[in-house]
């Protein structure tokens, strides 16, 4: 046997793995890194985070990736190139995290790596009827396990395309092996660029779960804000606090197909962008609204879409108990809206269950990377959107 498939074999095995979790989102604000201790698989998973860090991104890498990104027509040399920059990126800031928190490279097992999208085409936006769902992520694993020594996963969406999804979102995996609980209904919120939430029933039956996109979370607010205030977002909603949201744009916004699809549902920023916005202003005639007015509108804009996607599953009344994640929580107005909105339900963060919000994405793909290696598919029943996989591809070192 070649002794890296022995290692391999021997790390799946243990009691326990330290599996290094990579997020980098559509907001493309740093590299998520969490190092998670797992213990178990399946329904007795028991993780805990031991480190978490955001490795940050230069503005020329950050500008970089949005050369490349969510654009139907791009440098093809330079996507080629940045398949390999963003991997040799992520192992670097993976070796400074491990030097940082004082761990030798050799004391990690494993590492899952998501990749950075640059692209999501499921059928719904692309439309073409002789083409598949597709999406892409960026970011060879080979580079990271070869610049790191450890064994890497990555490529996770692209098992869930070939067996019939539409390659997101994959939070219905890990928030179920994580998060649910016998008699307690939960929503688990996650407000990125795009806003998802995963459904978890309290009687547990893996057969009733599902994880749908609902609209836009942070994408449009903040391509807004780095266009017209050269800011990277917008922090603590300062700019929004102090518009007025306008109905005749909100509605114009909420005039889109998308919102009809049945759950569970992919979208990107393929869809939602400053065109998008621009098309529905042209609509409502409101190209002359204060930048404020537009910021808010935006917000209410997330928070009606998120709502609206939750009232459909619990009805207008909803008593839905909520825990957020993502850097849209970190927005007061939205929270604030969302409240308003769904007076009845509760809301939580992921810390109130023992994992840093901002680190859940991360450790989702530690959660994933684990049932690849120690686990077995989930049997979700036969439902379109979510099929019983194991997902993810693996890297050796040497």
């Amino acid at each position: 046997m070649n002794s890296q498939i022995q290692e391999l074999y021997n790390k799946a095995s243990k009691s326990e793995r330290l599996i290094i979790g990579l997020m980098s989102g559509t907001s493309m604000d740093g590299l998520d890194i969490a190092l998670c201790r797992v213990c178990g698989h399946g329904a007795e998973t028991d993780i805990k985070v031991l480190k978490f860090k955001t490795g940050d991104f230069t503005d020329d890498f950050r500008a970089k990736i949005k050369a490349v990104f969510s654009k139907k027509q791009v440098d093809l040399q330079l996507v080629c190139l940045m398949n390999e920059h963003i991997a040799n990126t992520h192992a670097d800031l993976i070796n400074n995290a491990l030097e940082e928190w004082g761990y030798k490279n050799e004391e990690i097992d494993f590492i899952a790596s998501h990749g950075q999208t640059i692209f999501h085409a499921p059928k719904s936006l692309h439309k073409m009827d002789d083409y598949p769902n597709g999406t892409l992520q960026i970011g060879d694993g080979d580079h990271i396990a070869v610049k790191t020594g450890i064994i890497t996963l990555s490529d996770f969406r692209q098992k869930h395309l070939a067996t019939g999804g539409e390659g997101a979102p994959l939070a219905v995996y890990g928030d179920y092996l994580m998060f649910s609980k016998t008699d307690e209904d939960r929503v688990m919120l996650n407000i990125g660029g795009i806003a998802n939430f995963t459904y978890l029933p309290g009687n547990l039956n893996a057969s009733e779960i599902f994880s749908t996109d609902v609209g836009p979370g942070n994408t449009l607010m903040d391509q807004y804000m780095q266009k017209h205030y050269n800011q990277f977002y917008d922090k603590n909603a300062s700019v929004a606090l102090t518009g007025t949201y306008n109905q005749n744009l909100l509605s114009a916004l909420l005039n889109c197909d998308f919102f009809s699809f049945d759950f569970p549902k992919t979208t990107g920023p393929e869809l939602f962008n400053l065109d998008y916005l621009i098309e529905a202003q042209k609509i409502s005639s409101t190209q002359n609204l204060k930048p404020e007015d537009v910021m808010a509108t935006l917000c209410h804009f997330s928070a009606v879409t998120i709502s609206d996607a939750i009232k459909k599953c619990f009805g207008n009344d909803a008593k839905a108990k909520v825990f957020m994640s993502g850097g849209g929580m970190h927005n007061p107005l939205l929270v604030k809206l969302l409240k308003e909105s769904l007076p009845k339900s509760a809301f939580a963060t992921t810390d109130d269950l023992n994992i840093d919000p901002d680190a859940k994405e991360a450790v989702l793909f530690a959660v994933l990377a684990n049932e690849t290696l120690c686990g077995k598919p989930i049997n979700f029943g036969n439902r379109q959107g979510v099929p019983s996989v194991c997902m993810g591809k693996i890297s050796l070192p040497e």
